[in-house]
């Protein structure tokens, strides 16, 4: 497949990075010398310094046989006009953009990104996805990741293990033996910062973070069975008034259970503005870092911090400090992966990737065929796949330990209408089945060639 990605940022980087690997011809627009430098030096791409919305350029980049492009500069307006340049002159036929003003995505305004107008098949708005995202995380207290599937009959949870996890030093292939109604499949386990497709005889320990396919039914019982039976947020506060703070107030305001939320924002007309948008929560003029800001907010009697100001270094030292005055639980927003390793040593419960939230949205369109959505986990680590299984599927009407599945592919689930079958090697898949599968990074393009005729998975 022939890929123009429009910005060289982190956002485009990665899609880069990702379909650059599994060997699609991958071109990458950015009018900063210095990232077409660095992602010349780095992927195995073609790398053009310019502007994307220009049709020269979207020229050189070879628009006229490109099968898709995917707009994520830092301007709105120059990934919907490279959109529309890419429609109009050369007829790309698949056109991604993310758009971060909210002004352009009102409900009245819904017919702009229509064909006869500015022709853009699927918009991506990152702060919209990371509030999503946040408010997930907060309904199942205890997890670290949440992502819905199959209609929200089944989730993916990552929690992380303490030394008061009972199943620790445990063989996998034990875990039904001994909690049989434990109905969930392990998927990965990241362990000092390296993730792990586990097998049978592998074991969790403390410090690691374990991804796990359940039945939605089922979250509390399995949450219960990792020691995590901690209380939902009932006092929030929220660091940072930003475009996701507001998005995220705003959910939690119209979430049933009527939580109390307080923001605090720096800058004084922000602040003015992101209370004049709420209807219940609270809005505090200060710095985050301020402990009588905190104090202010009554912090020691809050059940989690959401730090998300656009500051890395701004989300982790008042998440931190927010613990240290008492609050229960930590979220904090960072971009830069290189923190990531720190998070859990420093005492930060929870770290949000705007990145790889918005780097799974666009992965999912992507992808060809009977596919619902992906999901990437843990900075490429692999890729969580919903899909319907065909009745030429070779995965089809056989026992599940009969097919031959490359190595780090694992079945997570099998949804049949409204049930949901924990899958066993004795399980037979259906055709209409809706099957979740997790692939790592390396076996994705495995799992595409094996699968790509038959299952049309990809």
């Amino acid at each position: 497949m022939k890929v123009i990605v429009c910005g060289a940022g982190q956002v485009g980087f990665n899609i880069a990075h990702y379909l650059a690997g599994e060997h699609n011809e991958v071109t990458v627009i950015d009018q900063r010398p210095e990232l077409i430098r660095k992602i010349a030096d780095t992927l195995d791409v073609q790398a053009i310094l310019g502007y994307a919305s220009h049709p020269s350029v979207l020229e050189q980049a070879g628009a006229a046989d490109a099968d898709l492009l995917i707009a994520v500069t830092h301007a709105d307006e120059v990934n919907m006009v490279a959109c529309q340049v890419a429609h109009s002159l050369f007829n790309v036929p698949t056109k991604i953009a993310r758009v971060r003003s909210q002004s352009y995505l009102q409900p009245m305004w819904s017919t702009l990104f229509s064909r006869d107008h500015l022709p853009i098949d699927v918009i991506i708005s990152p702060e919209i996805e990371v509030a999503r995202a946040i408010t997930r995380r907060l309904q199942v207290p205890g997890a670290i990741d949440v992502i819905p599937l199959a209609g929200d009959r089944v989730r993916l949870i990552g929690v992380r293990c303490s030394d008061q996890c009972p199943l620790i030093n445990t063989p996998l292939r034990q875990l039904t033996v001994l909690f049989p109604d434990l109905n969930i499949v392990i998927i990965g386990i990241v362990r000092g910062g390296k993730a792990i497709v586990p097998g049978a005889d592998d074991q969790m320990i403390d410090g690691d973070d374990v991804y796990f396919v359940v039945d939605t039914t089922h979250v509390a019982r399995a949450l219960t069975a990792f020691g995590r039976e901690d209380p939902e947020a009932r006092r929030i506060i929220v660091l940072g008034g930003g475009n996701i703070g507001l998005f995220l107030a705003q959910e939690l305001e119209a979430a049933p259970g009527g939580a109390s939320v307080k923001v605090i924002e720096i800058n004084k007309d922000r602040a003015e503005f992101v209370a004049k948008s709420l209807n219940r929560t609270v809005v505090l003029n200060g710095d985050v870092l301020d402990p009588d800001i905190l104090h202010e907010a009554s912090v020691a009697a809050a059940e989690t911090v959401v730090s998300v100001t656009n500051d890395d270094e701004t989300n982790i030292l008042s998440a931190l400090l927010a613990k240290r005055y008492g609050a229960h639980r930590a979220m904090s927003l960072i971009n830069k992966t290189t923190y990531n390793a720190l998070m859990g040593p420093l005492g930060i419960d929870v770290v949000i990737s705007p990145r790889a939230i918005t780097v799974s949205n666009i992965l999912q369109h992507v992808r060809r065929g009977r596919i619902h959505a992906v999901h990437s986990l843990h900075e490429g680590f692999g890729e969580l796949i919903e899909a319907d299984a065909l009745e030429t599927s070779s995965l089809v009407g056989k026992p599940l330990r009969d097919v031959k599945l490359p190595a780090g592919v694992l079945v997570g689930a099998v949804v049949r209408g409204a049930q949901v079958i924990n899958p066993r090697g004795s399980t037979v898949v259906q055709a209409g089945d809706r099957v979740i599968l997790f692939a790592a990074t390396d076996a994705v393009k495995k799992v595409e060639k094996m699968f790509s005729v038959r299952l049309e998975y990809f």
